[in-house]
């Protein structure tokens, strides 16, 4: 089983970043870490972490704060915590669940690695940084405890993996869309500019980005809810809306797969 992993790094605006990359029997996935104004926005994955550590050893920063609890972003915060002695943040929801080893799929433990332990705070609504304020917004989704990180001096948001494609054709078995349209209507409330992304880097005209994703959100729901409303179960309207099937979704064995995405809209009739 070979395993490819590389990472690039880099610096938009007075952010720097690096993105890391695996690669397994056509399967690629990568994932950023951002420092902004002494800020490192999360940590990266534990199976990256000859790319990460150093990236973190080098970098600048004062606080950590993650978007979520997911492993491909809090991968690394054990080594953080034990190297830098600086505080990290997240949504209070997932302290506890951060605090013990991490249990999931073998799947993503080969292309995350196993994270560690770590001990956090509490996330605020709102923190300083060296030169700004910032909101930690809500938008949960993807996952329970997702935040997106709005520096209100520069305008810079980032969005965890709130955006990652401007059209969704797969997600999480907890996902929910509805609950996705929610947390980008929210977002599109506050005053921002450019978006940097956790999978996707710096997204070009962010703002627009968001709004098409939100957009594309909104017209398949009314389609996956017109084809409800006709008597088709939800298989009939996945092969309808999602007739490909993605690579992820048999690696995964169906955790990541197109019909969570018409189950979320249905169940919340």
């Amino acid at each position: 089983m070979l395993v490819k992993k590389s990472s690039d790094f880099g610096e938009k605006n007075g952010v720097s970043f690096l993105n890391g990359k695996v690669k397994f029997q056509g399967v690629s996935l990568n994932v950023y870490s951002y420092v902004a104004d002494g800020v490192l926005i999360d940590t990266g994955s534990q199976s990256l972490r000859q790319h990460f550590e150093p990236f973190i050893d080098k970098a600048d920063f004062d606080q950590v704060m993650i978007t979520h609890f997911h492993e491909d972003h809090t991968g690394c915060a054990a080594y953080v915590e034990k190297t830098k002695k600086l505080p990290i943040y997240i949504n209070e929801k997932t302290i506890d669940y951060c605090a013990q080893r991490a249990n999931y799929p073998l799947y993503r433990q080969l292309f995350w690695g196993r994270r560690k332990p770590f001990q956090a705070k509490v996330m605020p609504d709102t923190f300083t940084s060296r030169n700004a304020t910032w909101d930690a917004i809500d938008t949960p989704g993807h996952a329970y405890d997702h935040k997106a990180f709005l520096n209100r001096e520069t305008g810079q948001l980032f969005t965890g993996d709130l955006y990652v494609n401007e059209k969704t054709r797969v997600i999480l078995e907890e996902e929910s869309v509805p609950t996705i349209i929610q947390s980008l209507e929210r977002v599109l409330t506050y005053d921002f500019q450019e978006v940097f992304c956790n999978h996707k880097g710096f997204v070009e005209d962010g703002r627009s980005a968001l709004e098409r994703k939100l957009n594309n959100l909104l017209a398949l729901q009314q389609d996956v809810l017109a084809l409800h409303e006709q008597g088709n179960p939800a298989t009939e309207i996945c092969k309808k809306l999602f007739p490909r099937k993605y690579p992820i979704v048999k690696f995964s064995n169906g955790e990541w797969d197109s019909i969570h995405i018409i189950t979320s809209i249905v169940k919340e009739l």
